[in-house]
């Protein structure tokens, strides 16, 4: 994706704030029981014809959590201690949470790849919630994300398209 396209999603996720906080209020209080199959086959839909390589907006610009686990993994995967990995790499977010020092990750080379793919974080993993049970649950991780992920944006307008949407 281009930048100016980037930018365009982010202006459209502005415009559209408003409207997206009432709808995701909306299904939290109805929690509509096929709205995982409904996003599943939204996700799926999207990623056939989308290539994140294309975009890594995510890796560029979205700080993720960064657990014990994902220490453990990547400083084994690059052969150096935790107490280094996480010195060189990581710092602590107002959250109390770990997150990488820089962003974008410094991981991503220069053509979107992940260096540390095969061990990348648990957050990585997930990204962007869209294929998970229990959609509802990430519906507020979600509302962040529909300014920083094509996939998100695109799901969530094709969501209040739909029948359940207007209750």
């Amino acid at each position: 994706m281009k930048p100016e396209d980037l930018e365009k999603l982010k202006i459209n996720a502005q415009k559209a704030e408003k409207e997206n906080k009432e709808f995701f209020k909306k299904l939290k209080k109805k929690k509509p029981k096929n709205l995982d199959d409904i996003v599943h086959e939204l996700d799926e839909d999207f990623f056939a014809n989308f290539d994140c390589l294309t975009c890594a907006n995510c890796c560029k610009s979205l700080g993720p959590r960064i657990l014990n686990k994902d220490i453990e993994r990547l400083a084994a995967h690059l052969k150096i201690k935790e107490s280094d990995f996480i010195a060189k790499y990581l710092k602590i977010d107002e959250d109390k949470d770990y997150v990488f020092k820089t962003m974008p990750c410094p991981f991503l080379d220069s053509e979107n790849y992940c260096i540390v793919y095969s061990q990348r974080p648990k957050a990585c993993r997930e990204y962007p919630h869209t294929s998970q049970k229990r959609f509802y649950q990430v519906l507020d991780e979600t509302l962040l994300n529909i300014s920083t992920c094509p996939a998100v944006y695109d799901i969530v307008e094709k969501l209040k398209k739909m029948p359940f949407s207007k209750y």
